[in-house]
């Protein structure tokens, strides 16, 4: 799928998912998940399902797989001796198994070179995402990094993305979103930015060609391309 470029004509910045959009992360959530169950002395999981129910918090991957076994008021009984378990193991091993996609160290290379500001808006826990994406060598190319409990409200909410906009004193309509999952879109939809899709991340499971954005993108690379394409005169740093 491909954008006319005159959609993304005004772009002066970028919002960047991070699990699913600049990282592999599910290895590293599976890795957590299955201490946690192991905790409560049930079976682990696959990848599989993990990759269903990451992106919207770590609350709600928590109450996922807890309901994999559990009736809901039995889930909500050991929901806080699980989220305990689920953080400890995911701290102690954050980034070990996670490894960035291709084109992402290269996109974000490319839209700083056209003078781009950039913010990475996650649903993954603030005290998470910093140390992960500085191990990724990711962090300094961010002005800004709002994390799933940095804001009162958390993506699919348009909140964090107009905090974006407010942060760099521009209009939505000059911002893009760029994310794997119906979670970023219908932020973004809300938010009344532009909005691009990669293919390669979790989307809840789902196929990423039914969710409502202004393009697929194969890699921020691409995305940062097409951003240059429809922007011929901005400002390029040398």
């Amino acid at each position: 799928m491909s954008a006319p470029d005159s959609l993304f004509a005004g772009i002066r910045a970028a919002i960047i998912d991070l699990d699913g959009t600049m990282m592999d992360t599910a290895p590293d959530f599976l890795v957590a998940v299955n201490a946690m169950r192991s905790e409560l002395e049930l079976a682990p999981v696959g990848i599989d399902v993990i990759t269903r129910f990451v992106g919207k918090g770590t609350e709600n991957l928590v109450r996922s797989i807890l309901g994999l076994d559990y009736a809901p008021d039995q889930a909500a009984a050991r929901y806080e001796q699980a989220l305990d378990a689920y953080m400890r193991s995911y701290s102690a091993i954050n980034g070990r198994h996670a490894t960035v996609y291709p084109g992402v160290a290269d996109g974000l290379r490319d839209m700083q070179q056209q003078g781009l500001r950039l913010a990475c808006v996650t649903n993954k826990p603030v005290g998470f995402a910093l140390p992960l994406l500085e191990t990724a060598g990711l962090l300094d190319a961010f002005e800004v990094v709002y994390g799933g409990d940095s804001l009162p409200r958390k993506k699919p909410d348009p909140m964090p993305l107009l905090q974006v906009c407010a942060d760099f004193s521009l209009a939505p309509r000059h911002v893009v979103a760029i994310g794997d999952s119906s979670n970023d879109a219908q932020a973004a939809r809300a938010a009344s930015c532009r909005v691009l899709t990669v293919p390669y991340g979790y989307n809840h499971g789902q196929p990423i060609q039914d969710v409502d954005s202004d393009g697929i993108v194969d890699t921020l690379l691409d995305a940062a391309r097409l951003i240059s394409a429809a922007n011929p005169n901005q400002h390029v740093s040398q």
